[in-house]
């Protein structure tokens, strides 16, 4: 993404940015630093799910740029439940005017929603991330150029394999890695 590493990193530990980057996603209370709650809305299929649940930082780690979260909730309904365990980290580009965002995240679903959508978790995984990692690099690009042209007012110069349901009624989407503005499925382990 065209934007340096530290203004990558710089919006990587913004949870509330970085939520709102995830399509559906929406933070809808802070309880401290490391925990959150919020809510989320995907479509599976012909079905729209929406969930409820809390989000807690696990880690931030300037040494590596790196993000570490996980999420949980369940439906309205109480019928189905979701978790998502998300690693995101910065590293430098091409030039020291780019950067990439590189991460994986793995996506559990249990209950009805993992019985309805259970077999088309991969790509519906694979299309979130895709859409997180565009919305992730264009907010990042936006508030560069929102810097850059303080910087040039004051004066200064601007330099899924397929899912599988198990016998435990819970789906899995197999871990999702993801580079820039681009997702590529990656295959992992069955556990």
């Amino acid at each position: 993404m065209p934007a340096t590493t530290d203004a990558a990193w710089e919006f990587l530990q913004n949870i509330e940015g970085v939520a709102g980057c995830m399509p559906g996603a929406k933070i809808t209370e802070r309880i401290d630093d490391t925990h959150y709650k919020g809510t989320i809305s995907v479509r599976v299929g012909p079905a729209g799910m929406s969930f409820k649940g809390e989000i807690e930082v696990q880690g931030l780690f300037a040494a590596t740029r790196t993000l570490h979260l996980v999420g949980k909730g369940s439906d309205t309904s109480g019928t189905s439940g979701a978790s998502m365990d998300l690693v995101a980290r910065i590293d430098p580009g091409a030039t020291e005017e780019t950067s990439n965002l590189v991460g994986k995240s793995e996506v559990t679903m249990s209950g009805k929603a993992a019985a309805f959508g259970g077999r088309m978790m991969g790509s519906v995984a694979d299309q979130i991330l895709k859409q997180f990692a565009g919305n992730f690099a264009a907010q990042v690009q936006a508030r560069a150029a929102v810097a850059s042209a303080a910087t040039i007012g004051d004066g200064g110069s601007a330099t899924a394999p397929a899912t599988t349901v198990g016998d435990d009624s819970s789906a899995v989407a197999p871990a999702r890695q993801f580079t820039g503005a681009e997702a590529a499925t990656t295959a992992r382990e069955s556990q």
